[in-house]
């Protein structure tokens, strides 16, 4: 299973909003610089992110984007299903009725535990855990070894 540049994109510019939280609005070019995603890519997302309602977009002088909850109130899953839609691998996982072995199929099964495990692990990471960790990692020193 892959995740697309949408999926991708999209929850590191919601971490880079989440590094503003509280200070403001944010240029859509400044997160595309930041971020090294085009301008107009960082519009698309931010149209599924704010019909969402998990950004907002400010108008005039000083305008740009925010969020609209803390960092500490949205998950990455949040982000990635807005995004990406339901992360399951297989059509079956969320529509047990597209085939009629389903419920007796053991290959469905380890699709819903793929499923699950996924959304288990992007449910358990808030915007506000992946930007420390960020910050963890660019704290790092760089070491040379030869």
């Amino acid at each position: 299973m892959k995740i697309s540049t949408r999926g991708r994109y999209g929850l590191r510019v919601m971490m880079e909003l989440a590094t503003r939280n509280g200070r403001g609005p944010i240029y859509a070019r400044t997160i595309a610089k930041n971020q090294g995603i085009s301008d107009k890519y960082i519009h698309t997302l931010m149209t599924g992110l704010v019909s969402a309602g998990l950004v907002r977009t400010v108008r005039g002088p000083g305008g740009g984007y925010e969020m609209t909850k803390d960092p500490s109130e949205i998950t990455a899953l949040d982000v990635v299903r807005v995004l990406e839609g339901n992360s399951a691998p297989a059509e079956c996982v969320s529509d047990a009725t597209c085939c009629p072995r389903a419920e007796r199929c053991a290959a469905r099964d380890v699709w819903c535990e793929v499923a699950s495990a996924m959304d288990g692990v992007l449910s358990s990471l808030t915007l506000e855990q992946l930007v420390d960790r960020q910050r963890r990692k660019q704290e790092e020193p760089v070491t040379y070894d030869i």
